[in-house]
């Protein structure tokens, strides 16, 4: 498998010496297609500023990199300035597309004290990094990375009182000046400026070896955070096997002195379609160090925890008190039957503080063989602690049972150490031929490029939220895809069959809960998110109710060849249509808000009649009810797609 194939490459290098520098010295790089800038000034301090078609949309930042002995980017003395220059393609193991336009512009400024900075310019977005070439190990004492935003926008701020959790509810400022200081938010951190359209995101890629980006409102401006390095740890939070840091150094980073920093970020745009779209941190990331990826399969997987293990329908003991083989072999069956590829067995399949020690109620060998007989993976949940305890010998006992891969649950932190284990866990995991899920994770940066076994990451407010609040709603499933998304795939567990409107919902734990929205809003995320591995959250039983719903669970992909983002608008809706070989899916959401949309199937082959399988929401009579029909369409047919308040729609057609 080639996994970065480059068609058409062309690189130009163009060298200046610069044996006398007049300062200030200033640089204009611009996107291949002319619209996205970034301008570059060397002076007493580096700092660069970004427009989108003449609108400058960053002020004049500083950036800087301060290490134990020097500050990178403090009285700049520039050594040589070189340009490149690529047109190339990325084709993704598995993705939304099935090749990716990789075109950028760089430029790499050299200077004394043996370190570079390079800007790219996409036409998706922009980004700079630090390189630095030093013998020895360097400490990275701090980190600046200012992004002054001019004007008034309104911040989409997923807010964050500390450095352990990404799960967050999106917090809307009206204006920036309104975040109090010191307030720091996760990214990706959308900015908006309400009337024009204009975005611009925050976000960082090719995360390795140092600790993760948050923004900071900081004296009335945003500047970037990471956390410092641990100290010391204990066991604590939930159960007392989690990693938590007790003490922090003075410094963010020890680390190798010959070596690229992780990218710096800027996304923006005036059409809120393109952030759906936009995969600026998969093409920044390292390409895949995995040559033989044909054991990595993404696919959808049976999961018994979000609904305790409940059948209420079923004629074995259900819950979580009767988790037993019996109870894990129905769950196979059914994904057989449906042509799920996955059963993921959560916790307590074995001890929490040693995957060795397995649940005497559970033949769990036995389970992943009758799940091996019917083509169905099983993945096993673990903690994070408890694998990095012996991460080589827990991961051979796994692969020794059978499992297809692993979900790691509990990381709960992204300073150096933490991020070193994302990295550790998926190249000692992928030596053995088992994928990862990454939850309890900080967001994604580009890893799963690097380490494609990697088939999804949580690090979002999901699923599990209906349980015991209110945070997982409609306005929020209108935002996650247009932020969170942006920085890969989302965990998100949708699919459940319980249905309540903002006027019904009451979250429920233990027991079985509904969530936020209706029926198909649940299945249009199946479209929406970008989800390699997607569990679904709800019951055997509760499918089987539901004869049309399983059918198109069980045709939907988790992965395309193609995407068209036909409408979306932040926080409001999203349309889009996305092809997997002869079929494509339309997936439709809305907010709280009752709409209709235009469904153009303009991206059907022109010359034939199709057959649509359609499912609707308005005019329901509660959330749980849909309608299902059929129609004919050809790429000339345009229909009006009504919406119910938290509603969806969803619908596939077969192209042969």
């Amino acid at each position: 498998m080639k996994f970065l194939l480059i068609s058409g490459l062309l690189i130009i290098f163009t060298c200046k010496a610069a044996s006398a520098i007049t300062k200030p010295k200033s640089y204009t790089l611009a996107s291949p297609n002319g619209k996205l800038q970034f301008n570059v000034v060397i002076d007493d301090s580096i700092t660069y500023s970004v427009s989108l078609k003449d609108q400058l949309v960053i002020a004049p930042s500083v950036i800087s990199m301060t290490l134990e002995n020097q500050v990178l980017g403090r009285s700049a003395n520039i050594r040589q300035v070189r340009e490149h220059r690529s047109r190339a393609q990325i084709k993704p193991l598995y993705g939304k597309e099935a090749a990716l336009d990789n075109a950028f512009n760089e430029l790499l400024i050299d200077f004394q004290g043996h370190y570079a900075i390079a800007f790219r310019a996409y036409n998706d977005g922009l980004a700079y990094r630090f390189i630095t070439h030093i013998a020895d190990t360097v400490k990275v004492m701090a980190e600046r990375a200012d992004f002054n935003l001019p004007g008034t926008p309104q911040v989409i701020f997923p807010e964050t009182d500390n450095f352990t959790s990404w799960e967050v509810p999106y917090v809307t400022y009206n204006k920036l000046a309104l975040i109090p200081n010191g307030k720091k938010a996760i990214t990706p951190t959308l900015f908006a400026y309400p009337g024009s359209g204009l975005k611009v995101v925050i976000a960082e890629s090719d995360l390795f070896d140092y600790p993760g980006m948050y923004v900071l409102k900081d004296n009335g401006k945003m500047t970037g955070l990471w956390s410092r390095y641990p100290l010391s740890t204990v066991m604590g939070s939930w159960g007392d096997f989690v990693s938590v840091v007790k003490e922090r150094s003075g410094f963010i980073a020890k680390t190798y002195g010959e070596r690229s920093f992780p990218w710096r970020v800027i996304i923006a745009t005036d059409d809120d379609k393109t952030l759906l779209s936009n995969q600026l941190i998969y093409k920044l990331a390292t390409p895949s160090k995995i040559s033989n990826t044909s054991w990595i399969k993404p696919g959808k997987a049976a999961w018994e925890w979000w609904h305790d293990a409940l059948l209420p329908g079923a004629a074995i003991p259900s819950g979580m008190a009767n988790r037993n083989t019996a109870l894990y072999n129905y769950y196979v069956d059914f994904a057989a039957e449906n042509h799920f590829e996955y059963l993921m067995i959560d916790a307590g399949w074995s001890d929490n503080y040693n995957l060795l020690k397995v649940n005497p109620k559970l033949d769990v060998r036995s389970v992943i063989q009758r799940a091996a007989s019917k083509q169905v993976g099983v993945f096993l949940w673990c903690v994070a602690s408890t694998l990095m305890k012996d991460l080589e010998g827990q991961l051979d006992f796994l692969k020794s049972i059978g499992a297809a891969g692993i979900k790691v649950d509990f990381i709960d932190r992204d300073d150096q150490l933490a991020i070193q284990w994302f990295e550790q866990i998926a190249r000692e995991a992928a030596k053995r031929n088992l994928m990862v899920n990454f939850h309890g994770c900080s967001k994604p940066t580009g890893l799963q490029r690097t380490y494609p076994n990697i088939v999804n990451y949580e690090a979002v407010r999901g699923a599990e939220c209906s349980k015991w609040d209110y945070s997982a709603n409609p306005d929020h499933h209108l935002l996650i895809p247009f932020i969170r998304m942006l920085a890969g795939p989302m965990d998100y567990t949708p699919g459940s069959m319980r249905n309540s409107s903002r006027e019904t919902f009451k979250p429920v734990d233990p027991g079985l809960p509904s969530t936020q929205g209706t029926k198909c809003h649940e299945l249009a995320m199946f479209v929406i998110f970008d989800q390699p591995l997607a569990m679904l959250c709800d019951s055997p039983d509760e499918y089987q109710k539901y004869p049309d719903v399983l059918k198109f669970l069980s045709a939907v992909p988790t992965v395309f060849e193609e995407t068209r983002v036909l409408d979306a608008q932040v926080g409001e809706y999203a349309l889009m249509a996305k092809r997997y070989q002869n079929k494509w899916f339309v997936g439709a959401m809305t907010n709280w808000n009752e709409r209709t949309l235009q469904l153009d199937f303009s991206f059907l082959p022109a010359g034939k009649t199709y057959l649509v399988n359609l499912y609707t929401d308005a005019g329901s009579i509660n959330a749980s009810d849909y309608h299902y029909q059929t129609m004919s369409v050809s790429s000339q047919t345009k229909i009006k797609l009504p919406l119910a308040k938290g509603g969806g729609a969803v619908a596939y057609i077969n192209v042969e």
